[in-house]
């Protein structure tokens, strides 16, 4: 399994917990790829002085079996870039699964994937910020919004909110290399009481192709 992880401006950085939990899986699957993508690549500013150096740019962008966008306050901004928007497309067109966390919903809905399609995002929230679940259902000409730790979608994936990012990235190590090394990531990630917890709070809205027996 090979992931690109799109980071961009004001990023979250709770959101680099995705690398966090790729990096414990690959200690038992060392088979497993990730890099990180950015437009230009090198560094980005992440929300509140925390920078990253990406490995690499759009255009320098490697094949990737999963194309994992980020959330964040800079996703307003990203919004309206048409590099990025493109860059989304042409990734979903080859044939990546195109996966968000948190406010990346709102990008893959700028990025007209979303159309037809059920999905959720980041549902706690605090003023001046505004529902991004209903910031995402009045951006998308005919979207099914539902608060869900994730929704599947087969060839398009949502995540819910900020530290979730951890649950949808088992999700992804289940769905693509199985439920083992999921659960023994979960595991020496000291992470399986909360995934359970979030599992029986949260629906995941799974279509029975992906389901798991």
């Amino acid at each position: 399994m090979r992931i690109g992880i799109i980071l961009y401006e004001d990023v979250e950085p709770i959101e680099i917990g995705i690398l966090g939990t790729l990096s414990m899986a690959k200690r038992l699957a060392p088979g497993l790829q990730y890099h990180t993508l950015s437009e230009t690549g090198g560094t980005v500013g992440l929300r509140n002085g925390l920078y990253l150096e990406t490995d690499y740019s759009f255009a320098q962008a490697p094949a990737a079996d999963i194309t994992l966008i980020t959330g964040g306050p800079g996703w307003q901004r990203q919004a309206i870039n048409t590099v990025l928007l493109d860059f989304l497309r042409h990734r979903h067109a080859q044939g990546d699964t195109m996966v968000s966390v948190c406010t990346g919903a709102l990008l893959l809905a700028s990025a007209g994937l979303l159309d037809g399609r059920v999905a959720t995002s980041k549902a706690a929230y605090t003023a001046p910020e505004t529902s991004p679940l209903k910031t995402l259902a009045e951006m998308t000409v005919d979207c099914t919004v539902r608060e869900a730790l994730l929704v599947d979608e087969g060839d398009i994936i949502t995540g819910g909110g900020v530290s979730l990012c951890a649950d949808l990235t088992l999700y992804l190590l289940e769905r693509f290399l199985g439920p083992e090394l999921a659960a023994r990531t979960a595991h020496i990630m000291e992470y399986s009481a909360a995934r359970a917890a979030n599992q029986a709070r949260l629906p995941s809205l799974i279509k029975p192709i992906h389901a798991k027996s």
